[in-house]
């Protein structure tokens, strides 16, 4: 009788440690299809008790601060924070990782597909919680656009599993785009396209235009780019069943920005867009290129109407079709 009962009791013990690793294995699965799979997602690696500390604080500042030009707060990053120990032994797909552990000496280093390919695994080790914030403050912005980068290309990935034929645009306008399938054109004058997605309770837009080269000057950039778009907007872009149309938010004065995009100058204003004589208003993102070649200004925007829904993964998906551009080199 005592034989079989110890039979027993090794059996359910080794049917409760298998089970309880199968269970800890399927939680883990679950955490990396989750974060290899979500845009705009941070695993943050840390102990409960630097997490809840002013590093914690720090962190969330930093990589879960408002997005510029949403009518709403939506945090750049989604984090989700995991103890070190849960991920000692596992690798983990997530693209965007912060390991954050204080350590007998400050390191900062950035180590590239580290554990999975895309991903950026930044490792903070600090001696004092102080010391973690300094290395924090001085490479926050170097991590947000590495790991910006990264969403951006991982979007495009996703954009060209349906993308569509953009002939009618290359002949219009010269360059090439990918955009998605759910577009759908709206409109198609001389120098204007206007393509639609529709969504639960909305729509996401993207538009194309050009205008003379003289029109966007440098000393009243801006005030220029508003001009032009709140133009556009009143020949275009229009509510249906009235005589609403579009034009920049006077309230709140657009976030503006030079940057290259692919070789070329571009400006980048972002703000909010709003119906005259209606209530539709949402958040849109313009990029002006520069395409002294051509003697002109070429202008794509996205923009959406989402009043029920979070806008910031809708502007960013705009925002990595919009960077897929490619302008062919004049002869």
């Amino acid at each position: 009788m005592g034989f079989i009962s110890l039979v027993m009791n090794k059996t359910l013990f080794l049917f409760l440690t298998i089970s309880f690793f199968l269970s800890c294995q399927k939680k883990t699965d679950s955490l990396n299809e989750e974060n290899s799979s979500a845009i705009n997602t941070i695993s943050v690696i840390i102990d409960d008790q630097l997490w809840n500390s002013e590093v914690g604080d720090s962190i969330r500042n930093k990589f879960a601060s408002p997005v510029l030009g949403l009518p709403q707060e939506e945090p750049l990053f989604t984090i989700k924070q995991y103890p070190v120990k849960l991920f000692e032994g596992f690798s983990t797909g997530s693209r965007n990782m912060i390991i954050v552990k204080k350590s007998d000496k400050n390191l900062f280093e950035i180590r590239v597909n580290e554990f999975s390919k895309p991903q950026n695994a930044i490792h903070i080790d600090g001696k004092s919680t102080n010391e973690i914030i300094a290395i924090l403050e001085k490479h926050t912005p170097e991590i947000i656009q590495r790991m910006r980068n990264t969403e951006i290309e991982a979007a495009q990935k996703i954009i060209l599993d349906s993308v569509q034929n953009t002939k009618k645009i290359k002949v219009k306008f010269n360059v090439d785009l990918d955009i998605p399938s759910k577009y759908e054109y709206v409109m198609r004058r001389k120098n204007f396209v206007w393509l639609k997605k529709e969504i639960t309770s909305g729509n996401a837009s993207l538009v194309i235009y050009q205008v003379p080269y003289k029109n966007i000057h440098n000393y009243n950039t801006v005030n220029d780019i508003v001009r032009t778009r709140d133009s556009i907007g009143r020949l275009y872009i229009h509510a249906k069943g009235n005589n609403a149309k579009m034009k920049t938010e006077e309230a709140y004065f657009p976030y503006f920005s030079k940057i290259k995009l692919k070789e070329y100058d571009a400006f980048e204003t972002k703000g909010t867009w709003q119906m005259n004589n209606d209530f539709m208003s949402g958040p849109f993102i313009n990029y002006a290129i520069k395409d002294k070649a051509n003697n002109r200004i070429l202008i794509l925007e996205g923009f959406c109407y989402a009043p029920s829904k979070e806008k910031r993964d809708l502007m960013f998906e705009l925002e990595s079709i919009i960077k897929t551009i490619r302008i062919p080199k004049t002869k």
